[in-house]
């Protein structure tokens, strides 16, 4: 029998919080319920969680400095914030600080779960990809381990950060579509994720500085290209 997979539920909210939780587990997960972002950091910490769904607005310490503090010590783990305020740039700090999904207040329980579901695929699929090694110029990334070394500067990549710089490996100095590559990271080429990946592209740009002959440029209404001098796979 396959292992239920672990939630760290954080919400301040009693009532919806039980809800939450009751509805998780009738789902097949297991869901850790906290009212504050201090206990779910401790139970996070002690715990092996597979997700965090984290809302932004609790008492002792707010969604995301509880993601922060999450991805201090876990850059992979799957975070989604509940937020009450579909405000721009609550989402973009969100997606900012490395989360991988967002739902507004009110929402409904099978949307929640909907959004677990694509991102533990997701997940699941990526460890399935056979590439696990690129050669872009001077640097080396690694799509298991996300990592990108250079010279002896090892910088270690979020999971969006590496899905997309693998999706660009994969389409060098060619245009990688920006709907394609939405799609298949964020599921949804809503605005607000076409925003979170433009971060996420700046970010990308910041680690491959060390090699001027890479660059990441944008193409007017279609995408982005990665322009590399060579890419080598090993599988």
């Amino acid at each position: 029998m396959e292992e239920r997979l672990r939630i760290l539920l954080c919400e301040d909210d009693e009532n919806l919080g039980m809800l939450l939780r009751e509805y998780l587990q009738a789902k097949g997960f297991n869901a850790d319920l906290f009212a504050d972002g201090e206990s779910g950091y401790k139970a996070f910490l002690k715990g092996k969680y597979d997700l965090c769904v984290l809302d932004v607005m609790m008492p002792k310490k707010d969604g995301f400095a509880l993601a922060t503090e999450i991805r201090t010590v876990n850059s992979e783990v799957p975070i989604i914030f509940l937020t009450a305020k579909s405000i721009k740039e609550d989402i973009l700090e969100g997606f900012k600080i490395g989360a991988d999904d967002y739902i507004t207040k009110p929402f409904s329980m099978e949307e929640l779960v909907f959004r677990i579901e694509a991102i533990l695929r997701r997940v699941k699929g990526k460890k399935g990809k056979e590439i696990t090694m690129y050669k872009i110029g001077k640097f080396t990334f690694d799509t298991q381990k996300q990592v990108l070394m250079v010279d002896d500067k090892v910088t270690k990549l979020t999971t969006k950060e590496s899905e997309l710089l693998s999706l660009l490996c994969a389409h060098v100095n060619e245009i990688l579509e920006r709907n394609f590559a939405l799609k298949t990271i964020w599921i949804d080429d809503s605005y607000f994720n076409a925003r979170s990946m433009d971060v996420y592209i700046t970010k990308l740009r910041k680690h491959l500085r060390d090699d001027p002959s890479i660059k990441i440029i944008n193409i007017h209404g279609k995408g982005y290209k990665l322009i590399a001098p060579e890419v080598e796979t090993k599988k």
